[in-house]
């Protein structure tokens, strides 16, 4: 280990940090943490040695047996306000069949690390935590706060045993003021200009059920009875359509970002459509899901014997909310978009969206930060259609402020976002070493005496 330097002095990283990354990233690949049923814990055990090694002060934490979360504190030269990483070890399941490469097997090919979690997310868990020792091996500790690693079990199912049991069981443990989570750092361009995204937001679900009424028979006389698939039909094909583009508070401070002025709600679609010229892709991944709600369906059911006619059936929609509303703008899009006619509509799911403020110390970090390794880009506020574990700390800390960011330079948001949760899965080494050295920077950059 080096001399330890002056607490207020920015180091920089040493030449082995991307490599030391990208082997991590590889034997992380190879534990399965496929969730259900996760069995993360010799994953976390494996973590936890390293840590410790360090000199982290570690708490494995076990919510039920062989899910276990790890938490690991780097402790300031005084008090002040701390800094976490976030992230998830679990993965979504993967179909060997339909991999090039075992997705178990952590492949390093031309410049890529192949398997399952390579995006998401055991790639952001090795850059944080190489960067995490790296620093604490040269001797550096924050000049105020905590540096916190956070790594969490079943993110990729419902967070009960995760983020949401951390947060309920052990605040104490994982509170932070600052925390980096996944959702935000794939880089998109517009116009000629570079932008990387930090995710402050999560759209909410309010899931619902449109149901559709008719009478049984027997399937033989279909002309006796009242067949409620038959009627339900025409109101699936409805939802061909979204809802028109909307001023969503996110979708405004997307659009103001990336055009460099404030857009109002009135310019909203001259903006999307001057986005779409440029490429159609900017609206089907960012700005149309962040403008308002969408409706998918995705499960319908009816009758339960082949021979029946239904007499009920319905289909269940996937509805995805801003922040902001709530069941009835919901309803009041529903029923726009179906019109006038026979159907019910059943709300049974509600998860409210969650955000943090966009401006703050942490966001004003990593913009520095962008500017330098890479001149001329810039950053924009994002929200997800979709939530992860920020949703449980940004409910359990509302003052903290809670992102998602993991930079990436070559592997673009078209090219990253189609692989999560899909066959051939992988990540590029330059973005990974690229990343380690964000965490490797951003500390330093954030951690200062008030």
């Amino acid at each position: 280990m080096s001399a330890e330097p002056p607490s207020s002095a920015r180091i920089a990283p040493p030449e082995s940090l991307g490599s030391s990354a990208v082997e991590l990233t590889r034997k992380l690949i190879r534990f399965d943490t496929v969730n259900p049923p996760g069995n993360e814990l010799p994953l976390q055990e494996f973590l936890l040695e390293m840590l410790e090694s360090a000199g982290f002060e570690c708490d494995l934490l076990e919510s039920e047996p062989t899910r276990a979360n790890l938490v690991a504190r780097l402790p300031g030269n005084e008090p002040g306000k701390n800094l976490a990483f976030l992230a998830h070890v679990d993965t979504v399941k993967a179909d060997t069949s339909d991999w090039q490469h075992d997705p178990w097997g952590g492949d390093l090919i031309d410049g890529v690390v192949w398997g399952r979690g390579a995006i998401d997310m055991k790639g952001q868990v090795s850059c944080e935590v190489s960067a995490a020792i790296a620093l604490a091996e040269a001797g550096w500790r924050p000049p105020s706060g905590d540096l916190k690693l956070i790594l969490t079990c079943d993110e990729e199912t419902s967070g009960t045993r995760g983020a949401i049991w951390l947060c309920r069981e052990h605040p104490e443990l994982v509170q932070a003021d600052y925390i980096v989570n996944e959702g935000g750092g794939d880089y998109f361009e517009l116009d000629g200009q570079r932008f990387y995204g930090i995710c402050h937001s999560e759209k909410g679900l309010m899931r619902f059920k449109v149901r559709s009424r008719g009478s049984a028979g027997h399937a033989s006389q279909p002309a006796i009875s009242e067949n409620a698939l038959i009627k339900l039909a025409p109101l699936i094909t409805r939802f061909t359509e979204q809802p028109p583009p909307e001023p969503s508070r996110d979708g405004l401070a997307f659009l103001s970002a990336v055009r460099g002025s404030e857009v109002s709600p009135d310019e909203v679609a001259v903006e999307v459509e001057r986005m779409r010229a440029s490429d159609q892709r900017l609206v089907d991944y960012l700005v149309g899901p962040m403008l308002g709600i969408t409706m998918s369906p995705t499960m319908v059911s009816a009758s339960e014997k082949a021979n029946v006619i239904p007499a009920a059936a319905e289909v269940f929609i996937d509805c995805r909310i801003p922040p902001e509303c709530g069941e009835r703008e919901a309803r009041e899009r529903a029923e726009a978009l179906l019109g006038e006619g026979d159907y019910e509509i059943e709300f049974v799911e509600a998860v409210p969206g969650n955000s943090s403020e966009p401006e703050s110390p942490l966001r004003d970090a990593i913009a520095e930060w962008i500017d330098e390794v890479d001149p001329g880009a810039r950053v924009a506020p994002i929200a997800t259609p979709f939530f992860s574990d920020s949703n449980a700390f940004r409910k359990a800390f509302p003052d903290s402020f809670v992102y998602g960011f993991f930079p990436r330079r070559d592997q673009g948001l078209f090219d990253a976002a189609p692989l999560m949760h899909a066959a051939d899965e992988r990540a590029m080494v330059s973005d990974l070493e690229l990343a380690a050295e964000f965490f490797f920077d951003l500390p330093q950059r954030l951690m200062q005496p008030d």
